[in-house]
């Protein structure tokens, strides 16, 4: 539909046991509507979404509640490693960044590598130098080191396991959050953009890199079909290739959002029994979104409507 526009964001998937009472669950579903809110306005004053998913996945990166940015959970060694990346429906541009430290925003360097260089992934140490050729600065080890992610650090160390954010359950159960933001848009002039962004996993090993900044896998965008960001175990997403695969639904054979949100959604199970989530938003504005976990956190601006955020 031209001259309207659509939104979503999403801030994890899992079972979500950390969210025990009113006041937690209150957190993460203000936070979400305030981010929409931010992203609407973006969107009303004629912003591109390319613009309303940096800002809103930016804003995201800024909440500690979330697992990307300053809520990043740390590695083996007891640092934060974060990936990201954006893509611009209009023409396929996209830039993303793997295991870099100390930069509150991994989603604007994401921003720079697609605008500034002539690469679309750069990583750790040749990530860090671009940044700082960029001017972009860099954030002090205590900005990240939030006391919850600290204690879970300490606690998966204990066990000698991996775990994925800040569930109670086991890393081998598929109950669990699997932390990663994501924002995708569609602004009034039909362009179509995508944003992910995450910290990882806690206690992961140094270098390992997930779907988040992997285009196809956790993070798409293509005016002909749709923008998808995804949140899961990212190696599901990765074998899988699930955002492509949902914008071929659609190319290919002529379905919507919610059609191919569906059967992108039944081809991860059956192919790899997936764990996580994604968010839709096709060429005509239309919103979606489906998870094999037992509950998703996200939120969606259909068509310039009100502002939903669920579990």
């Amino acid at each position: 539909m031209q001259g309207s526009y659509s939104l979503m964001v999403h801030g994890g998937a899992g079972a979500l046991d950390n969210v025990k009472d009113d006041k937690t669950a209150v957190r993460y579903l203000e936070s979400i509507r305030r981010i929409l809110e931010h992203g609407r306005d973006v969107l009303e004053l004629g912003g591109s979404a390319l613009q309303a998913v940096e800002a809103c996945a930016s804003l995201l990166e800024d909440d500690p509640v979330f697992n990307a940015g300053c809520g990043s959970v740390l590695n083996e060694s007891g640092k934060v490693e974060m990936d990201a990346a954006i893509m611009d429906g209009r023409d396929l541009s996209a830039g993303a960044v793997a295991c870099v430290s100390n930069i509150a925003n991994p989603v604007q360097l994401a921003r720079l590598v697609m605008t500034e260089s002539e690469h679309v992934m750069l990583i750790a140490e040749g990530a860090m130098r671009f940044a700082d050729h960029c001017g972009m600065p860099r954030a002090p080890e205590h900005y990240f080191s939030t006391p919850e992610r600290i204690q879970q650090f300490e606690e998966a160390r204990l066990k000698h396991k991996i775990m994925l954010d800040h569930d109670d359950t086991e890393a081998a159960s598929e109950d669990q959050k699997y932390g990663t933001i994501g924002a995708i848009a569609r602004d009034r002039g039909g362009n179509l953009a995508a944003a992910t962004s995450t910290g990882g996993i806690v206690n992961k090993r140094m270098g390992r890199v997930g779907d988040s900044p992997i285009i196809g896998a956790g993070v798409y965008a293509d005016n002909e079909t749709c923008a998808v960001s995804a949140t899961g175990f990212g190696e599901d997403f990765m074998r899988s290739v699930i955002a492509k695969t949902i914008a071929d639904f659609i190319y290919m054979k002529g379905m919507d959002a919610k059609e191919a949100t569906e059967a992108g959604i039944e081809y991860l199970v059956r192919k790899v029994k997936g764990r996580g989530g994604v968010i839709v938003i096709d060429k005509d504005g239309n919103c979606s979104s489906g998870f094999t976990t037992k509950k998703m956190i996200h939120g969606w601006i259909e068509q310039g409507g009100e502002a939903v955020a669920r579990f």
